[in-house]
């Protein structure tokens, strides 16, 4: 009350001055912290955000491997919302206090008695696994080391079409061992023909993976997009072996007659240039093993396929006599491709499906579609490595702003997640830029 009184009699003995600074005064009893400058604001302007360096991705400003932030965040959610867990509270009890439970003392017996057994699981699995690899290994090298003449060489051609979304990437990517195309849930993630190549002794197949093909109710090709789909029509012919692949799980569950049409087109004639196989897919996704046959029998008296095979692109199912079928059918031909060395075209193409990929995975609807993919720059450092920039040119600023994502968070994710997987397919260090701009 005093000082109160005090306040007072200094505020009304003299109202023209001010005795106490109001800042000072604010500092001392106000409940909140006064900013230096209270009218900045902090946001930026449309304009700054386009000028703005988010848009543009660059693996040289990340030196840890993707999933840093999420590590990062998972463990302040542990350190946060961890628990006292009951285990360490009876060895506590046991090493402090020296309380024993016997119930614990037992329970602590069963659970060391386990993980003993898990322990000699775990390097029993390990050293067997150990021994396979070596022995695979020692017969990879033994055939790599062989050197083949160029009269005992032979090849093959495999031309893989069929619907969108029926397994051809993932197919492609399995025989060959590595990825080569794109592989998304989407339909027409293949956009254009993609080679992959698979060399065994002195054996060389070439896969050619085109993109979707379906048939109208008329029984002709549609008209839209009209380069992609004419290209791979086009193509049908010019390979010594034809799969025509389809998913045996859509058409048990939802059958749709264009796919039908397809492949009934594919099989009503014979090609005695080339061998047609009907391959039916994603068998792994089937219940009950009996509709495999009932799918079989649909499609069997159809004269232009010389063997059907039901497999699984995927997990691997049954892709083993499929292998060793194409690989009885090579001809006598010196081999297109080198067996030891990745040409750079084919990896320029790697790069793009790589990316196109981890793009298609994060931006959904309409928006992928339209987006003009172009490599701008290909160079191999003194070091060895590889720097690869990319363009993606949206048509318009919305797309854009969804591309980049807030504060670049979206085109670095894609970026960093594309890096490491060319890192891991290269076998060298990768610099990828990825720049997203407007259309002009």
């Amino acid at each position: 009350m005093k000082a109160l009184r005090f306040f007072r009699t200094l505020n009304s003995s003299n109202p023209s001055k001010t005795r106490f600074n109001s800042t000072i005064f604010r500092r001392l009893y106000s409940a909140q912290p006064q900013e230096d400058h209270p009218t900045s604001t902090g946001l930026s302007s449309p304009e700054e955000d386009d000028t703005s360096s988010s848009s543009v991705f660059d693996s040289s400003q990340y030196d840890v491997g993707v999933g840093l932030n999420n590590d990062v965040n998972s463990e302040n959610s542990v350190s946060s919302s961890s628990t006292w867990d009951e285990k360490y509270r009876e060895r506590v009890k046991d090493k402090v206090f020296g309380e024993k439970d016997p119930s614990a003392i037992k329970s602590t017996r069963i659970l060391i008695k386990e993980e003993e057994k898990r322990r000699r699981a775990a390097l029993l699995a390990r050293s067997l696994l150990e021994a396979a690899l070596d022995e695979k290994g020692d017969e990879e090298d033994k055939g790599d080391d062989e050197v083949v003449k160029e009269e005992d060489q032979m090849s093959l051609s495999v031309g893989i079409i069929g619907a969108p979304n029926a397994g051809k990437s993932s197919l492609t990517n399995y025989m060959v061992g590595t990825k080569v195309s794109a592989v998304s849930r989407k339909t027409n993630t293949t956009i254009h023909e993609v080679l992959g190549v698979m060399t065994k002794g002195k054996t060389q197949i070439c896969f050619f993976d085109t993109p979707g093909l379906m048939l109208k109710k008329s029984g002709f090709p549609y008209k839209d997009m009209k380069a992609r789909i004419e290209s791979a029509w086009r193509s049908i012919n010019l390979y010594d072996v034809l799969i025509v692949i389809f998913d045996a799980h859509r058409h048990l569950t939802k059958p749709d007659s264009r796919v039908v049409r397809l492949i009934e087109r594919m099989g009503s004639e014979v090609n005695p240039n080339q061998k047609r196989l009907l391959c039916i897919n994603k068998v792994d996704l089937i219940e009950k093993k009996k509709d495999i046959l009932k799918v079989a029998e649909e499609f069997k008296d159809l004269p232009g396929y010389e063997r059907c095979f039901t497999i699984s692109g995927l997990k691997g199912a049954g892709v083993k006599d499929l292998t060793q079928y194409l690989t009885e059918q090579a001809l006598k031909r010196p081999w297109d491709e080198d067996p030891l060395v990745m040409s750079e075209e084919v990896m320029k193409n790697i790069s793009m499906e790589v990316v196109r990929e981890k793009l298609l995975h994060y931006i959904h609807q309409e928006i992928p579609y339209g987006i003009e993919h172009r490599l701008m720059d290909w160079k191999e450092l003194r070091d060895g490595s590889l720097r690869i920039e990319q363009h993606l040119i949206t048509h318009k600023i919305s797309q854009r702003k969804i591309l980049v994502g807030k504060n670049g968070s979206k085109i670095g994710r894609i970026g960093i997640e594309a890096n490491e997987e060319l890192r891991s397919i290269f076998k060298r260090n990768v610099h990828l830029v990825l720049m997203v701009r407007v259309k002009s």
